[in-house]
């Protein structure tokens, strides 16, 4: 049974051709929502968590999407986020298509049964390239023919893109995957860091983000954005509260609106979910 269910009463299993479907997918788990593009509403949201091991490989999560009656259907448009945290950024103009590998190897380690792919981003202007399990990329190519494959950075930058322009002299994002997070800063329009750091427990969390704020001189003044799967809000509020005078729970922001069923639920922690419906 999903973890999470939420829809609202004009949901129309046999509309879904007016419909966008917007799908995370990965060994952590599967969360969708469905937007009414005839209303720019969304109208549904599942989210998925695994028992142990329940998806320990892509079998299991092929089933899980057979068996669901939404995500069988055909949609006007379907997004996927295939979370990862193997990436980097190369600069737009710097890059060559052919070399995708070569960069990537600066950072990271290429491993058998991988595969290197790119999303472009408009701002900053750059690429990211990241690895995926083959059998990851090859479930959601057969599962959603025809998809636009999205790295977790892409929706979450196209977010921040619009939302820094309010912020003060820096704009801080930290966004939790299960069990790593990307921690984003910018200095007024200037991307200025960009990384990523394994975690186990929230006071993990809160090292590599303040030991970061502090190598860079940024004061406690600046407020910090979260998102993403950062489980007890309160808890994490509590442990930044005695060095940071800010913090902030991003809530998705876009041309569209969200059902009265969402009114209760933390946004935040499907930005990139929501998100995605605005990245080209």
């Amino acid at each position: 049974m999903p973890l999470l269910e939420l829809f609202d009463e004009t949901l129309d299993i046999n509309s879904t051709e007016n419909y966008e479907l917007s799908v995370q997918i990965g060994f952590d788990g599967l969360s969708y929502s469905v937007l009414d593009t005839l209303r720019n509403k969304f109208v549904l949201l599942r989210d998925y968590e695994p028992d142990e091991n329940t998806f320990s490989d892509t079998g299991r999560l092929a089933e899980l999407i057979n068996r669901d009656d939404f995500l069988t259907r055909r949609y006007k448009k379907t997004n996927l986020i295939v979370p990862s945290s193997k990436s980097t950024l190369v600069p737009a103009p710097l890059f060559d298509s052919t070399k995708k590998e070569e960069y990537f190897a600066f950072n990271q380690t290429i491993v058998e049964g991988e595969k290197i792919l790119i999303n472009e981003l408009p701002d900053p202007d750059a690429i990211i390239i990241y690895s995926l399990p083959e059998s990851i990329e090859n479930l959601v190519r057969v599962s959603f023919p025809g998809s636009q494959l999205y790295h977790q950075l892409t929706p979450l930058f196209q977010f921040i893109s619009v939302n820094r322009r309010t912020s003060g002299s820096y704009y801080i994002h930290v966004h939790l995957e299960k069990d790593y997070l990307n921690l984003i800063i910018f200095d007024q329009n200037t991307l200025i860091f960009c990384n990523t750091f394994q975690y186990k427990t929230v006071t993990d969390i809160q090292y590599y983000v303040l030991y970061v704020l502090k190598r860079m001189n940024i004061t406690q003044e600046e407020a910090i954005y979260f998102s993403g799967l950062s489980g007890n809000s309160k808890e994490l509020a509590s442990c930044f509260a005695d060095y940071l005078k800010t913090i902030r729970f991003s809530v998705p922001t876009g041309n569209f609106t969200f059902s009265y069923v969402f009114n209760n639920t933390d946004l935040y922690r499907y930005l990139n979910l929501f998100t995605a419906t605005n990245c080209a």
